[in-house]
């Protein structure tokens, strides 16, 4: 039974993992103290990429144009760059478990890797259609979008398929993200939901509406208040169709499912402390058990703006976590103190010519301002949220670099609401006064 000992290791090898080890290079680190362990072939990379530009019919996003950190502005982390630094990369590599009170982690090869610090940046898989029971889930051309090889699988498909049927089942992220991309590759797509409207974690009705319409000017069908529940194929196990609650059926030569994600905490159930779906951290990403520390999406913290544990999903919070769990152990082994995580939640997301940036909490009541004209030739619009007089949360779509930093400053800073007649006609006006 082969054994290795690392000082530091990284589970995971997603965009957390890559911002990590820049950080512990920054700090000071020794050859062959740091260990990166992921089931991806790959090293780490900007996931957001998958769902845009990876599948663009022209000019493709593909590695190594988009490995960690270009998605902030940084430097591109090539796979030789680990090699330099002295950074272990253990690539398609699954751990089928953890020990955490021996520090081991064990393949279904029997190897073992032994740690003194552990950052458990597992992040998310994708919940499927198949977990349900749903009938038919299991065939050919159903894809669901996480890693590198699902992006490669629903390429072969595009191309395979050309001017064929999508349906994208789910009308989150992914789902408007895939509709516009599957669109730009001419197939005839339908994106069905059972929601009211699409978004429905952050977006309004009033934002929803100009999405949704957007979408239909660009010949995109939308079903909504129903599900799917079961799929056709033909001989060869190809999906033909999507059967919805409603009685309808929808033709399909590929299906794209996004539903949500859970978070991959399984390897340390019973050994760490849990909240709210996550693992418990304090604001250096501390868990319940000294050495063990969990980043991104898996790790539910103190969320200082607003006094609550959280739990984000989200490649900005993988990062920015990722970068303060570092300093956190750093400062730690050298006796020296940080300030606790202060994060400012942010969510974004690119489709055709849009582009949408959201700061701070979607509580309390919204005032829509601007021009959401989905006929609009340059719609630009935006809602503020107010929960106890305060501005607490700020969307703008089509806002220029400087204007989304005045959204981010007013999320942050929560100026009082006297009016709010007033501050709909002030709009994006009253960001700049702040």
């Amino acid at each position: 039974m082969a054994e290795r000992h690392f000082k530091y290791v990284i589970l995971g090898g997603g965009v957390a993992a890559g911002y990590a080890a820049r950080e512990f290079v920054k700090l000071g680190l020794k050859a062959g103290e740091l260990a990166i362990i992921s089931k991806e072939a790959v090293a780490p990379y900007e996931r957001p990429a998958l769902s845009k530009g990876y599948l663009f019919p022209q000019g493709a996003a593909r590695l190594p144009g988009f490995h960690v950190c270009v998605g902030s502005g940084g430097e591109r982390l090539l796979p030789e760059w680990y090699t330099e630094k002295g950074i272990e990369l253990i690539l398609g590599t699954e751990i089928v478990k953890a020990d955490i009170a021996s520090k081991s982690l064990i393949t279904a090869a029997n190897e073992i890797f032994k740690y003194d610090t552990l950052i458990i940046a597992t992040g998310s898989t994708v919940i499927r259609l198949s977990d349900f029971g749903v009938e038919g889930a299991n065939a050919n051309n159903i894809f669901y979008l996480r890693e590198i090889d699902d992006a490669d699988k629903l390429v072969a498909a595009i191309n395979a398929k050309k001017d064929g049927k999508a349906v994208i089942v789910g009308g989150g992220y992914i789902g408007l993200e895939l509709g516009a991309a599957l669109k730009i590759n001419n197939l005839d797509v339908t994106m069905v939901y059972p929601e009211p409207w699409c978004m429905p974690r952050l977006f309004t009705a009033g934002i929803a509406a100009f999405y949704e319409g957007y979408y239909a000017n660009k010949g995109i069908k939308i079903v909504k208040g129903t599900v799917a529940v079961g799929f056709d194929s033909d001989a060869n196990g190809d999906v033909t169709a999507v059967r919805l609650k409603d009685g309808r059926v929808l033709e399909a030569d590929i299906v794209v499912v996004g539903v949500g994600g859970r978070p991959l905490i399984t390897l340390f159930k019973g050994q760490v402390e849990e909240e709210k779906g996550g693992i418990k951290t304090d604001g250096f990403f501390r868990t319940s058990i000294p050495d063990v520390y969990a980043v991104g999406d898996v790790a539910t913290f103190p969320l200082k703006l607003y006094n609550e544990q959280r739990r984000v999903e989200h490649v900005d919070h993988a990062r920015k976590s990722a970068e303060q769990v570092v300093k956190a152990i750093k400062s730690a082994e050298e006796g020296a103190s940080i300030e606790e995580y202060d994060y400012l939640p942010y969510f974004y997301s690119r489709a055709f010519d849009l582009s949408w940036q959201f700061y701070g909490d979607n509580v309390g009541d919204t005032v829509l301002f601007g021009d959401n004209d989905p006929t609009s030739v340059k719609p630009k619009f935006g809602t503020y949220w107010i929960k106890d007089g305060k501005v607490v949360g700020v969307f703008l779509e089509s806002g220029t670099p400087e204007e989304n930093k005045l959204i981010a400053n007013v999320a942050k800073l929560q100026p009082p609401v006297q009016d709010i007649e007033q501050l709909e006609k002030e709009g994006l006006a009253f960001a700049s006064n702040i």
